[in-house]
């Protein structure tokens, strides 16, 4: 080191990082207040265009002239075409509060409002559906597989016996993490599968199966191993929930829920409780999750258990049968066959 270079204290590596983080906390927040901005103008020009067009006999042709006048006046801008401006016209018609804009649609990227115009008809599921975004960071493609997987429809539907086995406000947050039914449509399985099948494919897609699961779980391990009295038990699937401060249990079955199963879990929760948990977590909860179930054996099954539980079904796609697929036509079978029937000596 030349003698002239001062030396660096010891200190200096925390005091960059410091910086750093203040400098990339500094560009979040500009790119928020920004996006917020961006936001906010558009609602405001498809206000005042609705406005115009009640008020002053302005037609729908006058979005194709703002078009090409806004285009005109600014070059550099992106964002003024007859197709955007009609967005901006339908985003100023589905939210008329400015207050709930502010605190709610203003928070998410345009795209994000886009999406929730197209595939939400009311306006309480875009809400709904626009703070689960704002509160888990959702990118614009979760957004869109959540509204599509109905996630508003199957949250906090599964059986549970979390009213009389936690104590609230506890119990009504465990209650929303767990949905019924659960969509595996990333798995492919082929006919009856084996439960390690299932659990192999939900281990193999991990990264979609924790977008499915929700916010919060973190993975532990599967056929995680318990020693109970000299005998070997494994747990199929094993999750720290990091809002709920508490291990999550998951048992596959890949038939209809049984009764038994519930016994069977109970005893996996204190097993759990005593020799995984630390004095700290909230007791552990756990799921089943099986192919199909009865809502009212379900019911009857957890209301003895004495360890928070709930149950829920699941849906997988299935893949053809090699015996059904030759039956079926091809891609090209089926362009030739239409070309044959759109022909001039079909007409």
């Amino acid at each position: 080191m030349d003698e002239t270079t001062p030396a660096i204290p010891s200190e200096y590596g925390p005091f960059l990082e410091d910086l750093k983080n203040r400098i990339r906390l500094a560009q979040v927040r500009a790119t928020v207040a920004v996006n917020s901005e961006l936001v906010m103008l558009y609602w405001n020009i498809g206000r005042r265009i609705l406005t115009a067009q009640e008020a002053e006999g302005y037609g729908t042709r006058i979005v194709s002239r703002l078009a090409v006048d806004l285009s005109r006046a600014f070059p550099d801008t992106k964002g003024f075409s007859p197709r955007n401006l009609n967005y901006m016209l339908a985003f100023a018609r589905a939210w008329t509060d400015e207050q709930v804009l502010q605190t709610v649609s203003a928070k998410l990227t345009w795209s994000h409002n886009i999406a929730l115009l197209e595939k939400l008809p009311k306006p309480e599921l875009r809400i709904w559906y626009a703070n689960q975004a704002i509160a888990h960071g959702w990118s614009l493609s979760v957004l869109v597989h959540q509204i599509e997987s109905k996630l508003y429809e199957r949250q906090g539907k599964a059986v549970t016996n979390f009213t009389h086995t936690m104590v609230a406000p506890q119990s009504d947050l465990a209650r929303q993490i767990l949905k019924d039914p659960y969509n595996f449509e990333f798995l492919t399985l082929q006919g009856d599968v084996e439960e390690r099948e299932l659990e192999k494919g939900l281990i193999d897609h991990i990264r979609k199966f924790l977008l499915e699961l929700g916010a919060g779980f973190a993975f532990v391990g599967n056929q995680y191993h318990i020693e109970v009295g000299g005998e070997d038990f494994y747990i199929d699937l094993l999750f720290y929930h990091l809002r709920l401060r508490c291990y999550v249990v998951i048992e596959l079955k890949t038939g209809k829920f049984k009764p038994e199963y519930a016994g069977k879990l109970n005893f996996y929760l204190a097993v759990v409780d005593d020799l995984v948990r630390h004095p700290e977590d909230a007791p552990t909860i756990g799921l089943i999750l099986c192919k199909d179930k009865s809502q009212v054996v379900a019911e009857y099954a957890l209301r003895g258990m004495t360890a928070p539980m709930g149950v829920s079904a699941y849906q997988i796609t299935e893949v053809l049968p090699d015996t059904l697929k030759g039956s079926l036509p091809t891609i090209a079978e089926l362009e030739h066959e239409f070309r044959d029937f759109s022909s001039p000596e079909n007409s």
